[in-house]
């Protein structure tokens, strides 16, 4: 149970989080990785029997570190997605914990190696690399990329003359600096490229629904431009006669009745004008709104198959209607509530009903309720109804909504 726990919420989570999840997670595995590292490298057998108060502190400051690595990477990349986070102070944080760390295990060290190679670097200098790439790796992310690099180069200049005090030969203490500089440079590509593509997700799932939105919008003024231009010129004659009707009343002329029978006569003109673009709107033929369908999918990277067969024009327009206007609510639900890649509109005759099937991918795993709750699927169960059809969820695959409408001939 403790098991799919976790893996039940991963499911239930869309694309973008996940693609953060996995990059966020990315970021802490380098934290950690500081910690195994100096494991080995001071717990070694030529080191430990010699060199254990300077192991003992590395420890202490490599467990420390990390844990602050940790809340400042998370901070970082919440500020770098420019949500609220405290990144300053834990930044500024690690940056003293790595300079104090690093002349503290360098002043307590060894200046060579250890007693099977005299020669070699002293372990603490690979310590102390180590603690500048964990103060380094959150820099990267929250701040600029000239601050990240000065942060990063300004370390390993700082632990410079540490490593001269501790006695360690100027081709060491070089060697490491330059060294470090170098892997500064990867080390700040790989987290700002990580914090990027994080960034990059969210913002494409924000144009997504964007896209949903602008479609709405677009279709209500496409309404609105019917309306004006069926009832603006009508409005403004029954005015001008209106007015006219007024002065022709006034001086008791007999011409006035006939000014407002014209009145009124446009004014019914009107409402059936009015009636004629609300059912219009208001009907959504099958053909057209399948057409329509695949096009909007299409510019929002969906497959769209749709298979009407033969049936779809045998229908009787009142359920070729109703069955229009489920696909075109259907095609909202994809738009708006998964991210889908492939979508299915299939027409089928059986048991003496019209059975219009849809199903697409990319839907969270998450229980759906067998009746749903929208209200889109609220008021397509009332237009079916009306036929005498219904509307059924039934159970889909993972990761797959299945929409069944069924209509009576």
């Amino acid at each position: 149970m403790g098991v799919r726990g976790p893996i039940r919420r991963w499911k239930g989570y869309g694309k973008p989080k996940r693609a953060e999840l996995y990059f966020r997670w990315s970021l802490y595995l380098m934290a950690w990785m500081m910690l195994p590292i100096n494991l080995l490298v001071s717990a070694s057998p030529s080191n430990l029997p010699h060199y254990g108060t300077a192991i003992q502190v590395s420890l202490v400051l490599s467990l420390a570190s990390t844990l602050v690595t940790l809340r400042a990477y998370r901070t970082a990349l919440d500020h770098y997605l420019k949500r609220p986070a405290e990144y300053r102070r834990w930044l500024i944080v690690n940056v003293v914990l790595t300079a104090v760390g690093c002349w503290s295990v360098l002043l307590l060290g060894p200046s060579t190696g250890g007693p099977v190679n005299p020669h070699a670097p002293p372990f603490t200098a690979v310590v102390a690399a180590a603690l500048v790439g964990a103060a380094t790796g959150p820099a990267s992310v929250a701040l600029s990329l000239p601050k990240a690099f000065v942060t990063g180069f300004g370390l390993f200049l700082l632990i410079a003359p540490a490593m001269v005090l501790a006695g360690i030969d100027s081709g060491t203490t070089v060697g490491t600096v330059v060294g470090g500089a170098i892997g500064t440079c990867f080390l700040i590509g790989s987290c700002r490229s990580f914090a990027w593509v994080t960034a990059v997700v969210w913002e494409l799932d924000a144009a997504r629904e964007a896209q949903s939105r602008l479609a709405v919008a677009e279709e209500r003024l496409r309404f609105s431009r019917d309306l004006h231009d069926v009832m603006g010129r009508n409005l403004t004659t029954i005015a001008l006669k209106s007015e006219l009707a007024v002065q022709l009343a006034r001086r008791e002329r007999p011409e006035a009745a006939d000014q407002m029978a014209e009145v009124q006569r446009i004014a019914q003109d009107s409402q059936r004008e009015v009636r004629d673009v609300i059912r219009g709107y208001r009907t959504a033929d099958l053909h057209a709104e399948a057409i329509g369908a695949r096009a909007v999918l299409r510019s929002a990277d969906v497959t769209c198959e749709i298979d009407l067969g033969d049936e779809a024009d045998r229908l009787p327009p009142p359920v070729q209607s109703v069955l229009g206007w489920v696909i075109r609510e259907a095609t909202t639900n994809v738009l708006r509530h998964s991210e889908a890649a492939h979508c299915l509109i299939r027409l089928r005759r059986e048991d003496g009903r019209a059975v219009l099937e849809l199903e697409n991918d990319g839907v969270p795993e998450v229980p759906l309720p067998s009746q749903g709750g929208g209200t889109g699927l609220r008021g397509l169960r009332e237009r079916l109804a009306a036929h005498d059809g219904e509307l059924t969820v039934p159970t889909a695959a993972p990761g797959t909504f299945r929409m069944l409408a069924a209509v009576p001939l």
